[in-house]
């Protein structure tokens, strides 16, 4: 008593109805979601690159760099590997590359869109995911 479900016949989820079960991709894109964050970092801060708020955006590219390199090498993008690399080492708030504002400023559209295309193209087969995600 007290469902207004009862009685009716189940059945089965909708996007599931052909073979009982959603099959998944065999690989994920776990490098997508940094890379849009330091995208966006990126892209805000071009106004504030001769200003001494922006070691703070330097920080937070050079951590999403990071967290990204780890992707690629986990996905076996060494390309990306290389990429990313060299944007946290230009990114490092500890050992300051000199570059004027007017480069820095066009090195932070481009950056923002290598991150995109990064996001993008990394994938990480689901065994690596699956295997990684076991360990203790």
């Amino acid at each position: 008593m007290g469902s207004s479900q009862s009685g009716l016949p189940t059945t089965p989820a909708r996007g599931t109805a052909g073979s009982g079960t959603a099959e998944l991709p065999p690989f994920t894109r776990p490098a997508l979601a940094p890379s849009l964050i330091a995208a966006i970092v990126l892209l805000a801060c071009v106004a504030i690159v001769d200003s001494s708020a922006f070691v703070f955006a330097r920080w937070g590219v050079t951590v999403l760099a990071l967290i990204v390199l780890v992707f690629t090498v986990r996905g076996r993008a060494w390309w990306a590997a290389v990429l990313m690399a060299a944007v946290a080492v230009c990114w490092n708030p500890l050992a300051v590359v000199e570059i004027p504002g007017q480069v820095w400023a066009g090195l932070q559209l481009v950056a923002a869109a290598l991150f995109i295309v990064v996001g993008i193209l990394v994938k990480v087969p689901r065994e690596a995911a699956a295997s990684s995600a076991s360990r203790p």
